[in-house]
């Protein structure tokens, strides 16, 4: 629920998910960057590719992320935008993604195209792509090429005249990487690491925690010899580095005889794959099993790391360790896998805990390779011979017909990645069925007789209803059924005593609107529910808000259709949930008023808060949220000053205002110690903005929105030292030519210190 304001902000800055290693991680990185900010910044007008070839793991992503997000070479184009291509991709989805990141980057842009991109196809997507860059001078960086075609299919949408624009790409082909598809070419080939910069880098890694970072002598040699394996492959040697990690001598000896695996033929990467062998070998049995799961997702895909969790509970994976939570020992499992470098971290939130992940596509090609010779599961694409099937996994990722299924009795997750509309017959032991996306309208009869079913993924489906017969799968532990058709829950949702998350809401995409999220009505039944930990959206119909007074174990809660009659049975709830971490109340309708004054205090370990309607004052209880995180008011159209009363709140992290007070001034008096993240939206009065100093110290991001009466930036902004970006949205163009014209504007001096400003 705290990512209902997630659609609120654009996302600027996607190549920063392929940052995988850290700066003090890259040997070298200086100097390779320099070769290649040549020909980026010349400020030549003709039109150049750079290619950047060099084996999988050498480091060709990192080198190009770490140019990409340099705030120099942003400010060199008029716009710029990150795609990732891999094997399999779309065209016209690669040319959709193009658009909007062009847009979302173009500090001129006042016009945010519409979501209807999706029924858009290839020619008339190729046209709006010319008309966007004509006369702009862009940067387009192409990741992760494998074949020329695709190169072809991108000569019409990148059109001629625009100078000085530049095309990087990176690839592991020579053909690709030397191919005259537009204007001049530069390539940039990645070597290899030799044998100082090689030992280097596997040093950092292993020996971290020494006090002056060296091998500890009687290593040295053993060591120098088991980096050589890793063939200068960076991947491979921090990989290596991480494993080796606090390792004593004795393991040390262990490990080195243990270097007769070998997973390919080819010489030349006999070493690598042993050392990434060694790493799969070193995990623990559940470990083993978590890593070869994240396989089946689609290459390159991002992983969220609720959607990845759920699934390795719903398999067993996740060991009973005692005076931990379920949770918390799949947590370590995840900082386990980012650690040794067999996950990588694309997406963190505001205190820097992994939200999403993805794995390098050697990690991906070790785990599909084990998990196929140990019939752990497969991957289908759409060529293969389906003779019987012995894996116990299949994740499907074609949208081509596939031939029949047999020998499928025994499959325990069967997940789909395109829009396949059936499922094998036979299945009788499957634990998770991951059908989100697919171009279904109701649940096939065969999924309630799934006895042992523990995750249900239906999200994006255009399913209306869940039969009755729902009640059959008693081991069901978590069901998605967001972003469908569904808008209500049968009384037989009241049976499955083993549900632990019922996710079922659909955000709203104009965040401008009052209703931020669609609701879907349950029946009272679902208080029987004593296991179920987090529930969202529902409204509160009958007397659902009295009778959900008994559902003290939950930790994460949405309810919506709230009047303010039900200030004291909502209050009375919600004081009992002394486990709440995520709290989201929107009242019925724009005109009706939030009241809850009634709560003594709120449960204290609320993280993140979310009221939607209108607050006729700013509860008392407010200043005790010690822990809150994220706040959002969203139509509150308060009277009195918030600010005063949350200033002092000594985590909170984010806080997002839409349309939370009345009154043209807004001023920041003192406090908010922690803050990193504050958007201001739609604020019709609002003419002034004031910040004081040493208000807010840490704040990184400013976002503002359509505030059509503000025309001065606001007032102490030179105050956020800290602050990276400026975004200004749908605000008054007296505010705009404030800041756009360079030197000569008004406020200039104000804002020269903000890496990045964004105005549309």
């Amino acid at each position: 629920m705290a990512g209902s304001s997630s659609n609120h902000r654009p996302n600027l800055h996607h190549a920063e998910s392929h940052l995988f290693l850290k700066e003090d991680e890259l040997v070298g990185i200086k100097e390779k960057r320099q070769l290649l900010m040549g020909p980026l910044m010349d400020g030549e007008p003709e039109r150049t590719v750079i290619s950047v070839v060099g084996m999988g793991g050498s480091g060709k992503t990192t080198l190009v992320a770490n140019i990409y997000n340099n705030d120099d070479v942003k400010r060199h184009f008029d716009c710029y935008a990150w795609i990732t291509v891999s094997q399999v991709y779309d065209t016209e989805d690669l040319l959709r993604s193009m658009i909007k990141e062009f847009d979302k980057s173009w500090k001129n842009s006042n016009q945010v195209y519409p979501e209807d991109l999706s029924s858009i196809e290839y020619r008339a997507l190729s046209e709006r792509l010319v008309n966007y860059l004509e006369r702009k001078k862009y940067l387009l960086v192409i990741d992760d090429v494998w074949k020329t075609g695709l190169l072809d299919l991108l000569k019409a949408p990148l059109p001629d005249g625009c100078p000085g624009s530049r095309i990087i790409l990176t690839t592991r082909n020579e053909d690709v990487a030397s191919y005259h598809f537009w204007g001049k070419i530069h390539i940039h080939r990645i070597e290899l690491l030799e044998k100082e910069d090689a030992w280097m880098l596997f040093c950092k890694k292993a020996f971290s925690s020494s006090p002056d970072g060296c091998c500890p002598q009687g290593l040295e040699s053993s060591a120098k010899e088991l980096v050589e394996k890793c063939e200068g492959l960076p991947l491979a040697i921090v990989a290596f580095g991480s494993l080796m990690y606090s390792k004593n001598i004795s393991q040390w000896n262990e490990i080195r005889n243990s270097l007769n695996w070998n997973l390919s033929n080819n010489p030349k990467l006999q070493g690598v794959n042993s050392i990434l062998l060694l790493s799969f070998k070193d995990l623990s049995h559940h470990l083993k099993h978590c890593f070869l799961y994240c396989s089946f997702f689609p290459e390159d895909y991002m992983i969220r790391r609720k959607r990845l969790m759920k699934l390795w509970f719903a398999e067993g994976f996740i060991e009973q360790v005692e005076g931990s939570t379920p949770e918390e020992v799949a947590e370590s499992y995840l900082e386990e896998l980012v650690f040794r470098k067999m996950l990588q971290v694309v997406r963190r939130n505001e205190f820097g805990r992994p939200k999403a992940f993805k794995m390098h596509d050697v990690m991906r090609d070790l785990a599909l390779s084990i998990s196929k010779k140990e019939n752990f599961g497969v991957v289908r694409n759409g060529g293969e011979e389906m003779a019987e099937c012995k894996a116990r996994r299949i994740s499907i990722h074609t949208n081509k017909e596939l031939r029949s299924f047999s020998g499928v009795s025994k499959l325990r997750s069967f997940l789909v990645f395109n829009k396949l509309k059936t499922l094998p017959s036979g299945i009788k032991m499957l634990r998770v069925l991951d059908w989100a996306g697919a171009e279904i309208d109701e649940l096939p009869d065969k999924v309630v007789n799934l006895f042992n079913l523990r995750y249900l993924n239906l999200k994006g489906t255009s399913i209306k209803e869940l039969p009755k017969s729902i009640s059959r799968l008693l081991n069901l532990q978590s069901l998605d059924i967001s972003d469908t058709n569904i808008k209500a829950l049968p009384r037989e949702i009241g049976k499955l005593k083993n549900l632990q998350y019922l996710i079922m809401h659909s955000h709203k995409r104009n965040s401008n609107d009052f209703t931020i999220v669609d609701a879907v009505q349950v029946p009272s039944k679902i208080c029987l529910l004593t296991n179920l930990q987090s529930v969202s959206v529902i409204e509160a119909r009958d007397d659902l808000i009295r009778q959900i007074r008994s559902m003290t174990q939950l930790t994460s809660l949405g309810i919506s259709d709230v009047k303010a009659a039900d200030e004291i049975d909502l209050c009375d709830s919600i004081q009992g949930m002394t486990l709440l971490r995520r709290l989201l109340i929107m009242v019925m309708n724009k005109e009706e008023t939030l009241r809850m004054d009634a709560l003594s205090s709120p449960p204290r370990n609320l993280q993140s808060l979310v009221l939607v309607g209108k607050l006729e004052n700013v509860p008392q209880w407010f200043s005790s949220l010690e822990k809150l995180t994220f706040l959002y008011l969203h139509w509150s159209r308060l009277e009195e000053d918030v600010l005063s009363q949350i200033a002092a709140l000594p985590n909170l992290v984010r806080l997002s205002l839409n349309n939370a007070c009345s009154g043209n001034q807004m001023v920041f008096h003192t406090g908010f110690p922690k803050l990193t993240s504050l958007t201001i939206r739609n604020f019709p009065e609002l003419n002034e903005i004031i910040i004081r100093e040493s208000v807010m110290p840490k704040v990184q991001s400013l976002y503002i929105a359509d505030c059509k009466k503000l025309e001065t930036v606001p007032k102490g902004i030179e105050y956020l030292e800290n602050l990276q970006e400026l975004i200004l949205e749908s605000v008054s163009m007296q505010l705009i030519n404030r800041i756009n014209l360079g030197e000569g504007s008004v406020d200039f001096t104000n804002v020269q210190h903000i890496p990045r400003i964004y105005m549309r």
